[in-house]
């Protein structure tokens, strides 16, 4: 199943030996701003702040919880935060994600249907702006990767400058099967809460 998915592609979460995908994670590496001195003389690192939320809803789209960091699990346990991370990677791009979100499929609530993933920029960082940012959906653990199969490189793709939101992509729930929506989409939104409207507006 390794798959690099494009944007609104959707996939089956079966693997190649045939068993179901179960543990999933969405895992976000960024950097800081590196902001020239005066006269162009030394230079400075500016802390940069992405949050990646996880969105709950059951079968008639209605929201049902938020993991993120105000929040960090879900209230069985099936879905976790790794935390909120301030700055990104202040001393250049250690390869490591600094946030992620697992996902136990097996073990959500009978009752979700949908579970979307977003992404929000806190102080309102312009995705261009940012020297390095990357996402990506995979099998594993948060310190394992199994096999990825999404990822989005927003800090260099144009479609991303000007935004400080972004839809990722929807897990949902088809005759009993869990299957994938690789969003990618930003969004105009500022904050969290607006993101979560457009979601449920525009992408269940």
């Amino acid at each position: 199943m390794a798959i690099n998915l494009q944007k609104g592609q959707r996939i089956n979460l079966e693997k190649s030996n045939g068993s179901k995908l179960q543990n999933v994670c969405v895992g976000i590496n960024w950097g800081a701003i590196e902001k020239k001195g005066m006269f162009g003389f030394g230079s400075s690192k500016e802390a940069v702040d992405l949050d990646a939320s996880c969105v709950l809803y059951n079968h008639s789209k209605q929201l049902l919880e938020v993991v993120y960091f105000g929040n960090l699990k879900s209230k069985n346990g099936s879905v976790k935060h790794s935390g909120d991370d301030l700055t990104g990677d202040m001393g250049g791009d250690d390869g490591l994600d600094n946030e992620v979100i697992t996902l136990n499929l097996a073990q959500l609530d009978a009752n979700v249907n949908y579970v979307a993933f977003v992404l929000n920029s806190f102080r309102g960082h312009d995705f261009g702006t940012i020297p390095f940012a990357s996402i990506r959906i995979y099998e594993g653990t948060s310190k394992r990767v199994n096999e990825v199969f999404a990822t989005y490189d927003i800090a260099n793709d144009a479609a991303f400058k000007g935004s400080v939101s972004m839809v990722m992509g929807v897990f949902y729930k088809k005759n009993g099967e869990w299957k994938f929506n690789a969003i990618g989409e930003p969004t105009r939104d500022k904050k969290l809460e607006e993101t979560v409207k457009t979601v449920t507006q525009n992408y269940l």
